[in-house]
């Protein structure tokens, strides 16, 4: 087989003939218009207007709109897609194509229909990062800032990450703080690694670091924050982003960041933009409408570094939302489903939770870790009636036992200390095993 043909497949051919016979339909129908339109008698004159006098009312004169051009050239769209620069030469050569025109796509096949979002050549070419073709366009004329189906093309090259195409359509003119139509600024679409570039040009070009979207209110750092983006964070930080912004919500963005650190891999990069965030000024006191803050959203994500943090940075362990959840609660509630839920439930205690009802309790049973660290917080191991279903080696060892004199003891220095308990034992000249102990990392039965 030749290397400059490619086999297809018969579901490829069938579109093409199929979209070739449309084509031919539409010229046929076009040519016979044009016919009957010269084949015509000419109109007869227009009656002369009334005189002033008799005219009892002026009538306005409405002009109707021009009809809208559309480009239906399906080798012209996949030729922009594509980034074909001998197509785009060739297209551009023809004054009688309207590359410039909106055009139509659906599903990634291309049709006649109007009831389509629309785009534009420049909007393909910008999608997909083919800036030779985006250089050719708007040397050609191609307006920057138009929007078919509610997007520029500045737009469609930020969620790209392509870079290069935003420069060039910056240095055209393109506006950096023009909205989509779901109301984004192009700061907005920077959501990935890649577009990191794309942000620095887009400030560098005078773009509002604090810029909301329309509906939701959030900024470009509720979204880096929320995506775990912190070289995006760092450099909205730099161009003095407000850490204190709020959404419709009410939800700052380090709410955003704290309820985004979901997967235990992810959580490394999370804790660095908790971390920038909390340098920059960020209150972990904060709640949103529902009263929830981030230290609930780290609870319910399981995420024990974080949670330390936000508790050393002074954030309550004991808050309830309006829920009536306390972080320990939300924690409770995903502690089978996460890695080391022993370790938050430690930091909550060692800051001032309160112990969770007794009957809470069987929600780790499955996690013996969770529930020592739990039954720490106890003076005397409480009465449940789910103990009875229990095997018999765990309800001997861990509940039939009574608490040690050193147990008692270690409640006894808790108790007054409450939230300060992890600020004033961490400070204490003892040996580490009796600060471990104290700090809930002992034994439960002893």
């Amino acid at each position: 087989m030749s290397k400059e043909t490619f086999p297809f497949t018969s579901t490829s051919l069938r579109s093409l003939r199929v979209e070739q016979e449309l084509q031919e339909w539409e010229d046929a129908r076009r040519a016979l218009a044009h016919r009957r339109a010269m084949s015509r008698a000419p109109l007869p004159p227009a009656p002369r207007p009334p005189p002033r006098h008799q005219e009892r009312r002026r009538v306005q004169e409405v002009r109707a709109a021009p009809p809208q051009v559309r480009c239906r050239d399906t080798a012209i769209h996949n030729t922009f897609m594509c980034g074909d620069m001998k197509g785009v030469y060739a297209v551009l050569k023809d004054p009688a194509m309207s590359v410039f025109a909106p055009c139509v796509p659906v599903s990634g096949m291309w049709t006649l229909s109007s009831k389509v979002k629309q785009t534009s050549a420049l909007r393909l070419a910008a999608s997909r990062g083919h800036s030779s073709c985006v250089e050719e366009l708007l040397f050609r004329g191609a307006e920057a800032n138009a929007d078919p189906g509610g997007n520029t093309a500045l737009h469609d090259a930020c969620i790209g990450g392509h870079s290069v195409c935003v420069q060039l359509l910056l240095s055209h003119g393109a506006d950096p703080e023009l909205l989509t139509s779901d109301g984004c600024a192009p700061l907005h679409l920077c959501t990935s690694a890649q577009s990191f570039h794309c942000a620095e040009l887009l400030l560098d070009d005078g773009a509002e670091v604090n810029v909301r979207m329309r509906e939701s209110r959030l900024t470009p750092l509720h979204v880096a924050a929320r995506r775990g983006l912190e070289k995006h964070v760092e450099l909205f930080l730099s161009h003095n982003a407000d850490v204190k912004a709020t959404n419709r919500e009410g939800e700052t963005p380090l709410n955003a960041a704290c309820s985004g650190a979901e997967r235990p891999s992810e959580a490394g990069r999370y804790l660095g933009v908790v971390q920038m965030l909390m340098e920059a000024g960020a209150d972990p006191r904060t709640a949103g409408r529902k009263m929830h803050t981030p230290l609930h959203n780290a609870c319910a994500n399981c995420s024990p570094r974080i949670v330390e943090i936000l508790l050393q940075h002074g954030a309550k362990a004991d808050v309830s939302n309006s829920a009536g959840f306390t972080p320990l609660d939300c924690l409770l509630q995903v502690a089978l489903k996460n890695q080391q839920p022993e370790e938050v439930a430690r930091s909550l205690l060692n800051h001032g939770a309160k112990p969770v009802p007794p009957k809470m309790l069987k929600q780790c049973i499955l996690s013996p870790a969770t529930l020592e660290v739990l039954l720490n917080s106890y003076t005397s191991i409480p009465p449940c009636d789910w103990m009875d279903s229990l095997p018999t080696d765990v309800y001997e060892v861990g509940f039939n036992q009574p608490r040690s004199l050193q147990h008692l003891c270690r409640c006894a220095l808790r108790l007054p200390l409450g939230a300060r308990c992890f600020s004033v034992l961490s400070k204490l000249d003892i040996p580490r095993s009796v600060r471990d102990y104290l700090l809930l990392s002992g034994k439960a039965y002893m």
